[in-house]
Order: structure tokens, then C-alpha cells, then sequence
């Protein structure tokens, strides 16, 4: 697509300016098609992105997107339009405001609820040091669930600055928005006179207008040309409606569907799928199943729960620390929930498992999804820091199933597990037989005379040391193979079986903190080598998973070298 200048956007018609939301939401649709991304957000966004650029002057002016799933357009519209190909690519530019890749993204962001906090922090940078400048958070409605909003919104006052706030209220999060401030949002969109929700916001110091068609030009560029009038005697938020997915039916139609997309479909099974199968089958023995999610109930395979078993399906909105401590209410009160999150999400909540769940030995699972290296959404949305920050707090169990079958008996486990767990696992993966198990116990894959043992913890690192194995017994040299299934507890008994002196471990997460660190401590003074493989101390960016796990710690080839070492010792 062609880059479209400042000076253009600012000096064209009415007609050009539709025109040139024409032009960006094909390159969208186009991109999105062949790179993977979030495609219905950024549809609906089109005209409310360009009617900003129209009206201020970023990056002098600031642009702050809350999570960063609509901010496509502003990419385009930034100078990185002939980059746009790239999106999502590993060296290419990321789905998401990134600093480091463009001026015009002035603070990154991924997660939801952090906008108008980092509004109000850049606000007041530009105030302490006299500058000029305009400060926009474009906050979507699922984000106004988050609690983060309104610790920054009960501090605005405190803070004696100006920022405009642009609600874009499209009804949606990932799945349809849900609780009370939904329900405010969608009176104050029916009420024709302000109604007594306005009040609320006047009430934090914030100057209401609303509610305007963030699809229409004509009604846009006026309101926000008040808006930014009115910016310069206060805070001031600008309540728009806008249709997500706007311009192609499909997307229009499936918007939770068409949120995010992958560019390849693979032959290989979803977790996902599997633990709504498996809560269902558990739920319809056991009326204590309960299952809880913070906007994300299509994505973590919940949907066939929620409607088998409405009464027992809680979807609390992006709120992810609530329901952390919703689900341990509910343990203590005789129940049995499971908490299904993405792995990245989940560190939101570290404080409730500390203190609220494992702190009273409740009986929570949080079902981990995307744990590891997730690829394409890169820095804010690799899992790989769970075991991490899971490892050190007592009372956890933490699961690391090797394949869908395994998950499954471990799902099956955890109806009569009194205790705290958790089981991480990736997004997709490989069905296998589901067996009884015992919590807490690692299964040995190979065993062979050699005084090599690998330790490898879930799917990707067996499925790595499986073809490390092949490879050494083409090489004349083999090692025993263990699943280590549990980071917490680990297998005690099974390690001190273990006759090796050489230990090699295989983790899909950060080095640092995770199985390899758990097994050195194990064996420390037994006079054994430990050699541990997991990710850099670093934050992961965007690209192609296996690339990337190569790239940052899994690289077969080393691994192979310090097998082939450590054999030539004897």
C-alpha cells in the first residue's frame, strides 16, 4: 500500500478521507489474510483512527492504544505502510505499539486496562517539563471492566492533568463484553438526554460527549474537534460506537471469530478443545464443576460449557485478578472451579494465587493455555515466565502435560485433587492415550545403559528430545528420556533412582527459575552435571515459534553437541 502522508490526510475532502478508509481496511483485510492478526478490531477502528490523525498532530501529540488490537491503521498511517507486508513476521513490525519501532508509538502496550494510566504518566511528563502536546488513549469497552481503569480514573483529579479518553465501544472484548459496566455503557448508548451513568465519569473529572458514530466521518470529525476544544480546560472523554469488523460481512457477523487469526491451519488438535470436552464430562458427574474465564470463553474452548451449563460458567470480563479470588470464594465455599487463562494473563493474577488461593490450600486449577513461546504476538503474549513465578509458592502443584491425552488425565485427576494446581500447555498439540496418573510422578520414556538422562517437561521439549534421541542412535550413543511432568512436586523418588552423572533438561520456558533450576538444586552436591536448556533472559519478540525457541534456547544443534559431549566423557 502507498504511504499516505500527514499533509494528505489533513487536507482532503470528506470523499478522499472515505476513500482512504476504503484503501486501508483492504490492505488490512489483506495483510491480516496472509500474516495472521487481529482483523475484526481493526475494521471497526478505520474511520476513528484516521479521524484522530486528521485532528492532532502525533507524534507531537501522544497516542496511547489500550492493548493495542485496533491500532493497524495508525501503523499505515505512521510511515510503516510499505513495512506493512512484514506484520507479525519475525524482523518485520509488530502487531502491537511497539517504542522501539516508530515515534508515533509512544508507549507499548498488549494487555488490557493500561491506557488511561499511561495517559495520565505521559500527561504529567509533559506537564513537569513545560512542553506542549496533546495526550489520547483510545480505550476499548471490554478494557472499562479491567480495574486498572479505574485506579488511573480515581486518580485523575490527584494528578491536576488533561487527557482525552476515546471510548470505542464496539460491545466486544474477544467474546461479547459482559457485567455492570457493560450495562452503563449500553444505557448511556440508549439515553438521548445524559443520563445519571454521565454523572459517574463528571464525577472523576472527566467532561462527557457522547455518544457518536465512530464509523461516520461526518459525525467524527466534528465531535472530535469539540473534544479537543474542550481539552483545554480539562479531561475530557469522548464516548464513540463502533461496529467491529465494519466492511466485510463475514468478520461483521463472527466478530469474537474473526478477532484474532492465524495464518496457517494445522493438522494438529487445540488444547482448548480438549478441556471444554473434559469439564463437560466432569461437570455432568460432579455439580461442585465450575468454570470461570476473564473474556476469553471461544479462545479457551469453554463455549459448549457455558452453554451446557450456564449456571455454572462465570465470564467476569477482563478482570483477571477477580477471578483469581472468585474462584477461591468459591473453593472455600464447597465448590470446584476451573480457572481457564492464557499463561500471559495469568501473571495478572500472581498475587490472588499467592495469598488467596495457595495461601489457603484451596482446590483451584487454572488451566494455562499458550504456554511457551506463542509466536506471532510476541513480547506481551509469550507464556513463558509461568513456571517461573509458579515455582516458588507453596502448596502448587504444577502440571506439564506431554501430549492431549496426558492433559486429559490430568483433567480427570484434578476432580478429587485437594489442593492447588495448576496445568500449563500449549495452544495446540497431539492426542494420545489418556492414562491413569499419579500427581506428582514423571514417566520414564526410554530408559537405556547410558549415564545420559534427558529431562524434557511438556509437549514441544518431548517432541525436540524425541528427535534428539533418533539422531543419537544414528550417532551410535543413546540417553534414558524422562517425562517430567510435574514441576511441583518433583518426582523425588524418580530422581534419586536415577544412575546418570550427565542430567540434561528441556523447558519451554524462561531458564531462569524453571525445571532446570529445580533439578540442579535436587541433585546439588551429588557430584552430577547439570545442563539446563530453556529461553534467554530476554523478552521474546514476534515470529514463528519453532524460530524462535531455536533462536532463544532450544537450538537442537547445541543441545545435540552437549549430548555428544558428555558421551565422549564416558
Amino acid at each position: 500500500m502507498r504511504n499516505i502522508s500527514r499533509a494528505e490526510v489533513k487536507n482532503a475532502s470528506l470523499p478522499q478521507l472515505k476513500k482512504m478508509c476504503d484503501e486501508l481496511r483492504e490492505e488490512i483485510f489483506r495483510t491480516v489474510s496472509a500474516c495472521g492478526g487481529h482483523l475484526a478490531s481493526n475494521l471497526g477502528a478505520v474511520e476513528l483512527t484516521l479521524a484522530l490523525h486528521r485532528a492532532f498532530d502525533f507524534p507531537r501529540d501522544k497516542l496511547v492504544f489500550d492493548v493495542g488490537h485496533q491500532c493497524y491503521t495508525h501503523k499505515l498511517l505512521s510511515g510503516r505502510a510499505a513495512l506493512f507486508h512484514t506484520l507479525r513476521k519475525e524482523g518485520g513490525i509488530s502487531g502491537f505499539p511497539k517504542r522501539e519501532e516508530s515515534p508515533y508509538d509512544c508507549y507499548g502496550t498488549g494487555h488490557a486496562g493500561t491506557a488511561i494510566s499511561a495517559a495520565l504518566g505521559l500527561a504529567k511528563a509533559r506537564d513537569l517539563k513545560g512542553e506542549e502536546g496533546e495526550i489520547v488513549a483510545v480505550v476499548g469497552d471490554g478494557s472499562f471492566n479491567n480495574g486498572l481503569i479505574y485506579e488511573a480514573l480515581n486518580s485523575l483529579k490527584i494528578l491536576d492533568t488533561r487527557v482525552l479518553i476515546v471510548l470505542n465501544d464496539n460491545g466486544m472484548s474477544i467474546s461479547p463484553t459482559v457485567g455492570g459496566s457493560h450495562e452503563i455503557l449500553e444505557e448511556m448508548k440508549g439515553e438521548a438526554i445524559p443520563s445519571e451513568d454521565v454523572r459517574l465519569f463528571e464525577r472523576f473529572g472527566l467532561k462527557y460527549m457522547g455518544v457518536y458514530n465512530g464509523n461516520d466521518l461526518e459525525e467524527l470529525l466534528p465531535a472530535l474537534d469539540a473534544a479537543k476544544e474542550a481539552l483545554k480546560s480539562g479531561s475530557v472523554l469522548l464516548h464513540v460506537v463502533t461496529k467491529k469488523g465494519l466492511g466485510y460481512a463475514f468478520s461483521e457477523n463472527a466478530p469474537a471469530e474473526t478477532h484474532g487469526m492465524s495464518p496457517h491451519a494445522g493438522p494438529r488438535t487445540e488444547y482448548a478443545q480438549a478441556l471444554g470436552e473434559e469439564l463437560i464430562r466432569l461437570a455432568e458427574r460432579d455439580e461442585r464443576i465450575v468454570a470461570v474465564t476473564a473474556a476469553m470463553t471461544d479462545s479457551l474452548g469453554l463455549r459448549p460449557f457455558f452453554e451446557k451449563f450456564p449456571a455454572r460458567a462465570f465470564d467476569v470480563g477482563i478482570c483477571e485478578e477477580h477471578a483469581s479470588v472468585l474462584c477461591a470464594a468459591m473453593a472455600a465455599g464447597g465448590m470446584r472451579p476451573y480457572y481457564a487463562v492464557y499463561s500471559t494473563f495469568l501473571q495478572r493474577s500472581f498475587d490472588e494465587i499467592v495469598h488467596d488461593v495457595c495461601g489457603q490450600d484451596l482446590p483451584v486449577t487454572f488451566c494455562v493455555d499458550r504456554a511457551g513461546i506463542t509466536g506471532e504476538d510476541g513480547e506481551t503474549h509469550q507464556g513463558v515466565f509461568d513456571l517461573s513465578f509458579l515455582a516458588p509458592i507453596p502448596n502448587l502443584t504444577v502440571a506439564i502435560p506431554k501430549d492431549i491425552g496426558e492433559f486429559r488425565a490430568m483433567i480427570r485427576a484434578s476432580a478429587s485433587f485437594e489442593g492447588p494446581l495448576v496445568i500449563r500447555y500449549p495452544r495446540q498439540g497431539t492426542e494420545g492415550e489418556v492414562l491413569p496418573l499419579e500427581m506428582g510422578t514423571f514417566e520414564v520414556l526410554h530408559s537405556t545403559i547410558s549415564d545420559i538422562a534427558v529431562l524434557a517437561a511438556g509437549e514441544r521439549c518431548l517432541d525436540l528430545a524425541r528427535r534428539l534421541l533418533e539422531r543419537a542412535e544414528k550417532a551410535g550413543f543413546s540417553f534414558t528420556l524422562v517425562n517430567a511432568r510435574f514441576l511441583k512436586p518433583l518426582d523425588a523418588r524418580l530422581l534419586s533412582s536415577l544412575g546418570q552423572r550427565y542430567i540434561v533438561t528441556l523447558e519451554d520456558n524462561a531458564l531462569i527459575g524453571g525445571l532446570g533450576d529445580a533439578v540442579a538444586r535436587f541433585y546439588r552436591g551429588e557430584g552430577r552435571t547439570v545442563r539446563s536448556f530453556g529461553y534467554a533472559d530476554a523478552f521474546i519478540p514476534h515470529g514463528e515459534c519453532a524460530s524462535l525457541a531455536k533462536k532463544y534456547g532450544l537450538d537442537g544443534e547445541e543441545i545435540f553437541a552437549v549430548l555428544r559431549e558428555f558421551h565422549a566423557r564416558g
